[in-house]
């Protein structure tokens, strides 16, 4: 049985970073403060909406009152939900890549802490949904990566056998891991570490090669 591969979803296949931006500076604008510099913050955008808005309070005047945490947040998706796909555009190669996987009956799927609900809006939007079988995002189990669990979830989706990770971070190199899997990583996603420094099997700065990767390291 050929490999399934399991792909992480923002910084990985999608620059999401814009429209995250976008709508934390909403946000930030309607509570008097300055929009913060997408490079300030694209770092953080794989570490989820608390982080993001706390470090970004943090810069643009003093830190967030934890008890307004909550409704900034809600204001925030909700904001983010009707722009998700504005600025947002699959990184370089990464459709193409996908579509002469499929063609060769490779099986794919999706695995992010992503919300499922915005993880289900923003792939159709780009029109990449086509490309996967199954499609996991935070909310789907009381659990989220690194645990090993939503990763066999997944493979179990997918017909089982042997599976492999593709990511950007820290999070995605746990995950496979704890489920005994290996993983590649690209250098271009939101990892504030250097990618090489995360301990993955293979390092690429070009998507397009991961059908190669997956062959040497599954060899």
């Amino acid at each position: 049985m050929s490999p399934a591969l399991i792909f992480d979803l923002d910084g990985t296949l999608v620059d999401t970073a814009p429209d995250l931006l976008g709508a934390l500076n909403a946000i930030l604008l309607k509570e008097g403060r300055p929009p913060v510099n997408h490079a300030d913050l694209r770092h953080l955008v794989g570490f989820g909406a608390r982080t993001m808005m706390s470090e970004a309070f943090r810069m643009t005047g003093g830190p967030l009152d934890d008890a307004r945490l909550p409704a900034l947040i809600d204001a925030f998706i909700a904001h983010y939900r009707k722009h998700i796909a504005v600025a947002s555009r699959p990184f370089a190669g990464v459709e193409a890549t996908l579509a002469a996987l499929k063609a060769e009956g490779t099986r794919m799927g999706v695995l992010t802490n992503k919300p499922q609900e915005l993880t289900d809006l923003l792939l159709p939007a780009l029109d990449l949904s086509r490309f996967f079988t199954a499609i996991h995002g935070a909310g789907r189990y009381s659990y989220n990566k690194p645990d090993a669990r939503v990763f066999h979830h997944i493979v179990d989706e997918l017909g089982g056998g042997p599976a492999l990770m593709i990511g950007d971070s820290a999070t995605d190199v746990a995950t496979a891991r704890a489920a005994g899997a290996k993983v590649i990583l690209v250098s271009y996603g939101y990892t504030p570490a250097p990618v090489a420094t995360l301990g993955g099997d293979a390092v690429t700065d070009n998507f397009s090669e991961i059908p190669a990767l997956v062959k040497k390291l599954l060899a």
